[in-house]
């Protein structure tokens, strides 16, 4: 307990803080008094913490194009191979334009960017890097918000971007306008990819094909 003006003046000067004045002098105050003022302020942070969780992020997928295919074709051992020498261009491509691995599906990746130029230019290299190999891969992009959920991540913009990389082709890269619009000016040129309805996802999508 403190003085009403001390803790007024505190108050004010500190982000977040709040003040409860209660009656009476003691400074001793009943437990039970003071628990509902306690209970409100630490609900209070917990509804700011969730919004902390949410940020903005171009989120990246990349599939191998018809792995199936790919495995029949060099037997175990030699798709095992291929595929380690796939994700270890995968994660260098990742760490060159800053991104953050979120995690691996499959022969899939999921990663995270804080700038979509560099998101769509991973999605590129690796593209072109994996062509010795004699693979390909697909890759999609969109920028939205998402939701931080431990080392992973949610929510619909993860889901759109998602989506947006099942309909691409072999070797191509699909983003949606969102980050057609967000690197204008960065010198990566696109090319119309058609409108289209993203399964789960309200309304139809522009999307557009990375072209260099």
């Amino acid at each position: 307990m403190t003085k009403v003006d001390e803790g007024r003046y505190t108050a004010e000067h500190t982000p977040g803080a709040q003040i409860v004045e209660l009656p009476g002098d003691d400074h001793l105050y009943p437990l039970d008094d003071l628990v509902p003022h306690i209970t409100a302020f630490v609900e209070s942070l917990r509804v700011e913490q969730a919004d902390f969780d949410r940020v903005l992020a171009t989120v990246l997928f990349t599939d191998v194009v018809d792995s199936t295919v790919q495995a029949a074709a060099l037997g175990d051992a030699g798709w095992r191979d291929v595929r380690a020498r796939h994700d270890q261009i995968v994660r260098s491509q990742i760490a060159r334009y800053r991104g953050r691995e979120i995690k691996t599906m499959g022969d899939g990746f999921l990663a995270t960017f804080d700038g979509p130029a560099r998101g769509v230019r991973c999605a590129t290299g690796i593209a072109n890097a994996v062509g010795p190999l004699g693979i390909e891969i697909r890759a999609g992009l969109h920028t939205g918000e998402v939701t931080i959920e431990g080392d992973d991540v949610a929510g619909l913009g993860v889901v759109i971007g998602a989506r947006v990389g099942a309909l691409a082709g072999p070797s191509q890269v699909l983003v949606s306008q969102t980050v057609k619009d967000l690197v204008a000016g960065s010198g990566l040129i696109f090319e119309e990819a058609g409108e289209h309805e993203l399964k789960g996802v309200p309304d139809r999508w522009h999307l557009y094909r990375v072209v260099t």
